[in-house]
């Protein structure tokens, strides 16, 4: 029965979605954004005949979402579900919707300036309330980048399972959202708010009280000490509204979840004020992210290991390797200098 199953799967595969994919571009984030266009979705009258020919109507619904799963989420979202209407609704099955990861995508792409535009960010939302829609309360894992308040709140309605929340550079989630999504996903376990600049330490607080679970935090930040790499990408106007409120963050990050084993802050604004306190608060810590974090020094890095004593990994702040030849000219020689006659993000 099983090695049956097999062949029929592989048969499937081969000359249904395969078909159907064949035809779709193979830019890796491109899927994105033809997703809502109508004329993308029509089928094609010769993939079809095929597919008649193999008879897959046979199939049931359990066979079907059985096959499916071995697919990916693009697999099934550019391929399967533009086969027929009934392959559609067997893709919209909760358990073929409890994950959303397209973290891949966005890093194989690399950061593009059309990202940061309007109508992207519609997209992603779409893609991402049409998923919460069809996972009917499953969805447990959230990994995408630059959606908004639209549809997060919808998340946070919908949701409660959820576990996993990454949603780097979306500058269009507010602390409002967060607020919905602390009080209603109380399961999270892994929260990443990297590179959302309306989001603030009102969120940390909110979050901390409500999600017990936490265990991971990433929040980190653009690099403000070289923007020059992230200049024609990320709209000016968006580096220029980098969070100066590091203590206050790190702040509640000590007070409201003292259980993270995880912790991501790159270039924070925190000073050695912030990084005591986080010492003090968090004290279960397994890894430290502090790259970038120019306002703290190595001693005062020293200072809080001594009370980390479950700390397994740390990354120290490497702001003196810049990545312009400009800024190498100006600052190639940090070390030349001893801590005693350095202040702010010359410190080290």
């Amino acid at each position: 029965m099983m090695c049956a199953f097999t062949i029929i799967a592989s048969d499937l595969y081969k000359s249904g979605v395969s078909t159907v994919n064949k035809l779709v571009p193979t830019d890796p984030i491109r899927f994105v954004t033809e997703m809502d266009d109508e004329k993308q979705s029509q089928i094609n009258a010769t993939k079809s005949g095929r597919l008649a020919d193999a008879d897959w109507a046979e199939l049931t619904n359990e066979c079907l979402v059985n096959i499916f799963s071995r697919l990916s989420f693009e697999e099934r979202w550019r391929g399967a579900r533009r086969v027929c209407k009934a392959w559609d609704q067997v893709c919209k099955d909760p358990c073929l919707n409890s994950v959303l990861d397209l973290d891949y995508h966005f890093d194989s792409a690399g950061e593009l300036p059309r990202f940061w535009n309007p109508e992207f960010e519609r997209r992603i939302d779409n893609m991402l309330r049409s998923v919460v829609v069809s996972s009917a309360g499953c969805l447990s894992e959230i990994r995408l980048r630059h959606c908004s308040d639209r549809s997060l709140s919808l998340v946070a309605k919908m949701c409660p399972n959820l576990e996993v929340l990454s949603i780097k550079s979306s500058p269009n989630v507010t602390d409002a959202t967060m607020d919905e999504i602390a009080h209603r996903c109380p399961k999270i376990k892994e929260l990443d708010i990297s590179y959302c600049y309306e989001i603030s330490h009102k969120s940390l607080i909110v979050i901390g009280s409500n999600c017990l679970n936490l265990r991971k935090l990433s929040r980190n930040l653009l690099n403000w000490l070289d923007p020059s790499q992230h200049i024609g990408t990320v709209p000016n106007e968006y580096l220029n509204a980098c969070p100066q409120n590091g203590d206050s963050e790190a702040a509640a990050i000590s007070k409201f979840m003292p259980q993270l084993l995880h912790l991501e802050l790159c270039f924070s604004k925190m000073t050695a004020k912030g990084l005591a306190l986080i010492s003090e608060g968090c004290q279960n810590l397994e890894h430290l992210d502090l790259s970038g974090c120019a306002n703290v020094t190595s001693r005062d890095i020293a200072k809080a290991s001594l009370s980390l004593k479950k700390l397994k990994t740390i990354k120290k702040p490497n702001f003196y390797i810049p990545r312009s030849g400009y800024n190498a000219e100006r600052y190639g020689h940090w070390n030349m200098y001893d801590e005693r006659f350095q202040t702010d993000v010359f410190r080290i």
